[in-house]
């Protein structure tokens, strides 16, 4: 037995929310935000490395649920923080969010930049080098979607709109 096929105004919202600035700024937010944390997961990391993981994980999953909650029109249903706050929601998330991964940027550029040395031709042991740049460009990535979304937020919120799309 097959589920239900989505009604049609449910069908119509999903596609306006994906073709919007925010559907597609957080689609790349999950994007790069899995790509630090799974660059990150997949290599040998230590000390303050844990801070950006943390970072990367926490607001992947946030970003996870907002995303879905607003695909599937569903920010009525989230207490205190849903309805006509939504939009005021997201706006504190993405602040959040941009502000924690500008340290988080400084620590991938700083564990970059101390483990140049071993970024020579000659050098013969395993080196984080290379993940760690990658980590850092990825981090440098999703601040930028975040202060974009920031942008197109704090934009709606002072036209006095309430609503994310």
């Amino acid at each position: 037995m097959s589920p239900p096929a989505p009604q049609p105004e449910v069908r119509k919202n999903i596609q306006q929310f994906l073709r919007s600035f925010l559907g597609l700024i957080r689609i790349l937010q999950i994007v790069f935000g899995a790509g630090l944390w799974v660059t990150i997961a997949a290599n040998k990391y230590e000390g303050s490395i844990h801070f950006v993981l943390f970072v990367a994980v926490l607001f992947w999953l946030l970003t996870l649920a907002l995303f879905f909650l607003t695909l599937l029109d569903k920010q009525d249903l989230v207490p205190l923080l849903g309805g006509d706050r939504w939009l005021t929601t997201n706006l504190a998330h993405d602040v959040a969010a941009a502000v924690l991964y500008l340290p988080a940027i400084g620590v991938m550029i700083y564990k970059t930049d101390r483990n140049s040395y071993c970024n020579l031709e000659k050098y013969k042991h395993p080196c984080v080098y290379k993940a760690y740049l990658t980590a850092a460009v990825f981090a440098c990535l999703c601040c930028l979607s975040y202060l974009l979304s920031v942008i197109y937020g704090a934009c709606r919120k002072c036209r006095g709109e309430q609503t994310v799309i």
